[in-house]
C-alpha cells in the first residue's frame, strides 16, 4: 500500500478553526501561541478550561479540558477506581488525573494525517469532551465531596429518566 506525503500545506490551522468556532458561541478565549489556544466554557455543573495544542510532528490536535475539583490524598483510590470505570464506557477520549497539578481532566485528541481539519471536525472534538465533562461531573463530585464509592456514585448519578412528568 503507497501512502501519500503531507506536504506541510493546510487550507486551515485546526487552532484556527476552533478560535472561530469559540467566537460563534461567544466563548471566552486566549490565543498563547500560534499553536495553542486556551477557552473557558460554561457548563451545567461547572465552568471548564478547555486547552488545545496543535502537534505538527503529530498531525494532530490536542485536546485537554480540566474539570474543577481536586483530589485530595484520601480519595486518590477511589477516583482512580471511577476513572477506569468510566473511560471503559467511552469509545473516544478518556479522563485523567495529573498528581502534579491535582488536575481532573478529559483528554482527547484528532488525528488528521495530512487532512484538512472541518468545522465539524472541531466542534465534535470540543464537544465530546463537554458531553463527557458534564455527563460524570456529579460522580466525580461525590466521590471526592461525599465519600461514596465509584461504583455507588455512578449508580446514583448515571440514570436515565423515561416519560414525561
Amino acid at each position: 500500500m503507497a501512502s501519500m506525503e503531507f506536504n506541510g500545506e493546510r487550507a486551515h490551522h485546526p487552532v484556527d478553526l476552533v478560535e472561530n468556532i469559540a467566537t460563534m458561541h461567544d466563548w471566552a478565549f486566549e490565543r498563547s501561541a500560534e499553536d495553542e489556544l486556551s477557552l473557558c466554557v460554561a457548563g451545567t455543573w461547572s465552568d471548564y478550561q478547555i486547552s488545545l495544542n496543535w502537534r505538527g510532528d503529530l498531525e494532530a490536535l490536542h485536546l485537554a479540558c480540566a474539570v474543577d475539583l481536586k483530589v485530595s490524598d484520601s480519595r486518590l483510590t477511589e477516583v482512580y477506581r471511577l476513572m477506569a470505570t468510566i473511560n471503559e464506557q467511552l469509545w473516544i477520549g478518556h479522563f485523567d488525573l495529573w498528581r502534579n497539578e491535582n488536575l481532573l481532566l478529559f483528554r482527547h485528541g484528532l488525528m488528521l494525517n495530512g487532512a484538512d481539519p472541518t468545522v465539524a471536525q472541531c466542534e465534535a472534538l470540543l464537544h465530546s469532551a463537554l458531553d463527557a465533562c458534564e455527563r460524570y461531573f456529579q460522580a466525580f463530585q461525590f466521590v471526592i465531596w461525599a465519600g461514596k464509592s465509584a461504583e455507588e456514585s455512578l449508580t446514583n448519578t448515571m440514570f436515565e429518566t423515561e416519560g414525561q412528568a
